[in-house]
């Protein structure tokens, strides 16, 4: 990991002042592939202030000087949007038993420096902190293989979230809707959930 960066750990009500300009991060790393995302800072903003409105969430920041380059969020599924809920709710798994993983972004010239593993640990050892959690999950946008928006050389983030324990859950998936770069309207898609023992 550079020297120049910084990882720091914030929680509940801390995360407000984080909150402009990881709004504008956001923005910016999901505008690649494979969200394609189109956001717009009020949502963004109104999103990210649901986790200070929780005093179980956590933003892991890093930073480069004043800048920040990177965040890993989480926060109780119990607190998390009703739309990730949902899946588990039909499966029968009890949402209080766990720890949903939000987003992981970073700008492209911070990535293949560890910085990535490092969020993966801060989130986990959070939620281990808390207690009563019994599983961590994620979800990521699923797209087609012969996607034509798919950069050349782009790599799948599979094998990272394999090596970390968690395992890929085609039973659970929710799907939310977002304009993405290029189009004149927002349209659905598919969201897989990823799971891991804690």
């Amino acid at each position: 990991m550079p020297t120049s960066l910084r990882i720091s750990t914030f929680s509940g009500s801390q995360i407000a002042g984080f909150v402009p300009d990881v709004a504008k991060l956001r923005i910016e790393v999901f505008r690649e592939y494979p969200y394609l995302y189109e956001g717009s800072l009020d949502y963004e903003s109104e999103y990210l202030l649901s986790y200070a409105r929780t005093e179980r969430s956590v933003f892991v920041i890093a930073s480069d000087g004043e800048e920040v380059v990177g965040v890993s969020t989480g926060l109780p599924m119990s607190d998390a949007d009703l739309d990730f809920q949902k899946p588990f709710e039909a499966a029968g798994l009890d949402i209080g038993s766990v720890f949903y993983f939000g987003e992981s972004v970073l700008r492209s010239e911070y990535r293949g420096s560890g910085v990535g593993s490092r969020f993966m640990r801060e989130r986990e050892s959070f939620a281990r902190a808390l207690g009563g959690f019994r599983f961590c999950t994620f979800c990521a946008v699923q797209r087609s293989g012969d996607d034509p928006r798919k950069p050349i050389g782009y790599q799948d983030l599979g094998g990272f979230w394999r090596k970390y324990g968690f395992e890929e859950r085609p039973d659970l998936e929710t799907r939310f809707s977002w304009k993405e770069v290029g189009a004149e309207a927002e349209r659905e898609n598919r969201m897989r959930f990823w799971i891991k023992p804690l």
